[in-house]
């Protein structure tokens, strides 16, 4: 006499059949989401399973490039705009030509973006980005370092200083009539004293709108 406990074929296969389906669905909905990011029925996201998925990681050095890629500065940050009004070329007071600069320790950075507005010619602006150490009475060798002397009605870089001193530009208009050079800086920088060496021009920083 069959025993009344023992289940049937068809409850086994049923139960072996819904025991795949569940397999298969729990392999679509969290297995492949949370272990490799792949979410085909969508539940992952929905669920946030597929944020447990993360690739393999490779550790770059960071100072590969023999420089810290990433540092902290000991100058405040800041963001300046200044106006430099060049005259026309033969200007008597040879105030066609003028050299604006910024105060940088070794190591700090900043970002910069000029234009010369007013300047038909691009090649009638001449321009020499340099930095330098700072002289002192005692006599000692002041360090140059030459970042680009080109032409052209602007330019837009960065700069990390390779000295302590100051860093800029020296402009020069070589066309006639007066031209404004629109200069924007930010980064890791102080201002020179107007009328000092790098600021004999005495620009100073547009007020902040």
């Amino acid at each position: 006499m069959p025993d009344p406990n023992t289940p049937s074929k068809r409850t086994l296969l049923l139960s072996i059949g819904g025991a795949a389906l569940t397999a298969v669905v729990i392999t679509f909905a969290a297995v492949l989401p949370a272990e490799y990011g792949k979410d085909p029925l969508g539940l992952g996201r929905s669920t946030g399973l597929s944020r447990l998925w993360a690739p393999k990681e490779i550790v770059v050095d960071a100072n590969a490039a023999g420089s810290p890629a990433a540092r902290r500065e000991a100058a405040p940050f800041r963001a300046d705009v200044f106006e430099i009004p060049l005259a026309a070329n033969g200007d008597e007071a040879r105030r066609n030509a003028l050299e604006f600069k910024v105060r940088m320790p070794k190591g700090a950075s900043l970002v910069y973006s000029w234009q010369a507005e007013g300047l038909e010619a691009p090649d009638d602006m001449m321009f020499d980005f340099h930095g330098h150490t700072v002289a002192d009475k005692s006599g000692a060798e002041v360090s140059v370092a030459d970042y680009e002397r080109s032409s052209g009605a602007g330019a837009n870089g960065s700069l990390v200083a390779p000295v302590d001193g100051i860093h800029g530009w020296y402009f020069r208009n070589r066309s006639d009539k007066p031209i404004k050079v629109r200069l924007k800086l930010s980064g890791f920088y102080e201002l020179v004293p107007a009328g000092a060496e790098g600021n004999l021009g005495g620009i100073a920083p547009l007020a902040a709108k």
